[in-house]
C-alpha cells in the first residue's frame, strides 16, 4: 500500500517491463469532439455527412490537432468517419483520443440511459474486464484506420468503474500492450461526480495521465474542485462544454428555439437569457483582450493549472442570424497560444459566472440512502465524505 498526503491508501498497479515508452505528442491546446455537428449527438442542425467531415478538415487546417471521439457515438459511425478524414494527413501530425465504455455489443439499450457500462454485472465478472476493454479498443482502433491511440479514456463510468482495482488493471493493460499511450477518465454525460474524480486520482493516479471535465466561465462549480487534487497527482485536465451550451460563440440570443430532441432543450427554462444576462460584464475583459468569447472561454480555462487542453462543443444553430459551424471552428482554434489570464482576472470572472449548487450533481449523492437503479448516481461513501474535508469542501453533495 501506499499512503497519499490525504492519508488515503492506494494499490500499486503493476507496470510491465516492456510497456512502450510514451511519444513526444500530446494533447494540443485546442481540440475537436466527434460530438459536434449535431450528427452523432442531438446538439442543433444535424450536418450531412459530407460537411460533418468536411468540419474535421476544417480544424485540422485551423491548427487544432486533437481529435477525440468514443465509440458509442453512433456505435463505431463517428469513430469511422473521423477515421476517414484524418487518414488523409501523417499520423503523426495529430493525437487521438479514444473514450470506451458502453457495451453495446453485449448490451442491450435502455432507452434513455443509453447503452449501459461494461462493468453492469449481468453483463460480466471483473475477470472479464480487461478482454472486453481491448475487443473495444482494437474495434475503435480499426474505425479509426490507426494502430493506436494518444490517450485512452474510460467513458462515462458507472460506480465501479470509479472504484474498481480490475477496472484500472484493465486499462492499464491496454497501455502495457500498446493500444494507447496514455490513459484518462471521462465522467459524464451530466455535471458531478466530484467526489468520485477526487477518489480515482487519489487511488489510482499513478496510471491516470488525464481527466476530462466539465469547465467554463458560467459555470465553474463543481469542475473546479478537481484541479488541485489533479495537480498534486499530476493529472493533466481536459474540458468540455468550454462553451455552456454554446452561448459562447455568440449565435444564441435570448428567445432562441431548439429544434425537437435537442439536449440543450431540456435544460432549465430561462437559461440562455441568464446565461446571456451573466457574460455581459464578461464581455469587457474579452474585448480589453481582443478576445472572441469562445477564446475568452477557452483562455479562461487553459490560464487553470492543470488544464492543457479545450474542446468546446462546435454546433450549427439555426436561423438566418447562425453563424457557419466552420467559422467558430476557426474561432475557438485561433485562441492565442501564450496568452494567460492573471490570477485576480481567472478569480473576477469565476465570481462573474458563479453557478455554486445550481443544480444536483450525478455521482455520489447524500441523496441516496441505497442501491439507485441510475448508473450514474449511487450512494455516499463516508470515505468520500473524508476526502471532501481533506480538500475543504463541505459535505453537502
Amino acid at each position: 500500500m501506499v499512503k497519499l498526503h490525504g492519508g488515503i491508501e492506494k494499490v500499486p498497479l503493476e507496470r510491465s517491463e516492456a510497456m512502450p515508452l510514451i511519444p513526444p505528442m500530446n494533447l494540443t491546446r485546442t481540440g475537436y469532439g466527434t460530438w459536434s455537428g449535431g450528427r452523432y449527438m442531438h446538439f442543433g442542425e444535424v450536418l450531412d455527412e459530407d460537411r460533418y467531415q468536411e468540419c474535421i478538415r476544417v480544424a485540422y487546417n485551423a491548427g487544432i490537432r486533437t481529435f477525440v471521439t468514443a465509440d458509442v457515438y453512433g456505435q463505431g459511425k463517428a469513430d469511422a468517419a473521423l477515421g476517414e478524414v484524418l487518414s488523409e494527413f501523417p499520423r503523426d501530425s495529430y493525437c487521438l483520443v479514444g473514450m470506451l465504455g458502453h457495451d453495446f455489443v453485449d448490451g442491450e439499450r435502455e432507452g434513455s440511459k443509453g447503452y449501459p457500462r461494461f462493468t453492469n454485472p449481468s453483463l460480466r465478472p471483473a475477470a472479464g474486464y480487461l478482454d472486453f476493454l481491448r475487443r473495444a479498443c482494437e474495434s475503435s482502433l480499426k474505425d479509426c484506420r490507426t494502430d493506436h491511440f494518444d490517450l485512452v479514456m474510460l467513458h462515462n463510468p458507472d460506480e465501479i468503474g470509479y472504484t474498481s482495482d480490475a477496472v484500472w488493471k484493465g486499462m492499464n493493460g491496454l497501455k502495457e500492450e500498446g493500444l494507447s499511450h496514455r490513459l484518462g477518465i471521462a465522467p459524464g454525460p451530466a455535471n458531478g461526480f466530484t467526489l468520485d474524480l477526487l477518489h480515482v486520482f487519489e487511488n489510482f493516479g499513478e496510471v491516470l495521465d488525464w481527466a476530462m471535465i466539465i469547465l467554463n466561465p458560467l459555470e465553474p462549480w463543481p469542475g473546479q474542485h478537481v484541479l488541485s487534487s489533479a495537480q498534486a497527482n499530476k493529472v493533466d485536465i481536459l474540458t468540455r462544454v468550454v462553451d455552456y451550451g454554446g452561448l459562447f460563440h455568440g449565435d444564441m440570443k435570448p428567445g432562441h428555439e431548439f429544434r425537437p430532441g435537442d439536449h440543450r432543450s431540456y435544460r432549465p427554462e430561462g437559461w440562455v437569457e441568464r446565461g446571456n444576462d451573466a457574460m455581459a460584464p464578461m464581455r469587457a475583459i474579452a474585448e480589453k483582450h481582443d478576445l472572441s468569447m469562445i477564446q475568452f472561454a477557452s483562455a479562461w480555462n487553459l490560464s487553470q493549472d492543470p488544464v492543457k487542453c479545450v474542446v468546446p462543443t462546435v454546433i450549427q444553430e439555426a436561423g438566418d442570424d447562425a453563424v457557419p459551424i466552420e467559422d467558430k471552428i476557426r474561432d475557438y482554434a485561433a485562441t492565442p497560444e501564450e496568452f494567460r489570464f492573471s490570477a485576480e482576472e481567472i478569480e473576477t470572472i469565476r465570481a462573474m459566472g458563479d453557478n455554486t449548487g445550481c443544480m444536483m450533481l450525478k455521482g455520489a449523492s447524500n441523496r441516496h440512502e441505497g442501491p439507485c437503479d441510475r448508473p450514474d448516481e449511487w450512494p455516499m461513501r463516508e470515505g468520500l465524505l473524508q476526502l471532501a474535508g481533506q480538500y475543504g469542501l463541505t459535505k453537502e453533495w
